[in-house]
């Protein structure tokens, strides 16, 4: 059966916000978030906050959001992730994937 022909896939793209707290500044996490994002064909952008936070937003299939959302709770080789806070959002439809 293909993915097209498959009632279980979902081919609506979604948006999912999420706040990363951590050792999450200063270990090249946006870039790897920006990375991983290519990688599955996502969208969307990713910051540095005052509080010590990294925000990325992600938008595009549903599967490949959750991939990068995956790799966002775990981080790159130097961070250290205590907990990621989720929410879904509207989808803009970004474009790219910006580090802002």
């Amino acid at each position: 059966m293909s993915a097209s022909s498959n009632p279980r896939v979902n081919h609506s793209p979604t948006r999912l916000r999420l706040s990363i707290h951590g050792r999450v500044q200063g270990v090249w996490f946006r870039d790897s978030v920006r990375r991983a994002a290519a990688e599955h064909g996502v969208n969307g952008w990713a910051e540095n906050l005052p509080d010590g936070s990294v925000q990325a937003v992600l938008e595009g299939a549903p599967e490949q959001v959750q991939a990068v959302a995956a790799f966002c709770r775990r981080g790159p080789r130097h961070a250290r992730v205590d907990h990621v806070d989720e929410r879904e959002e509207p989808v803009e439809r970004l474009q790219g994937f910006e580090i802002r």
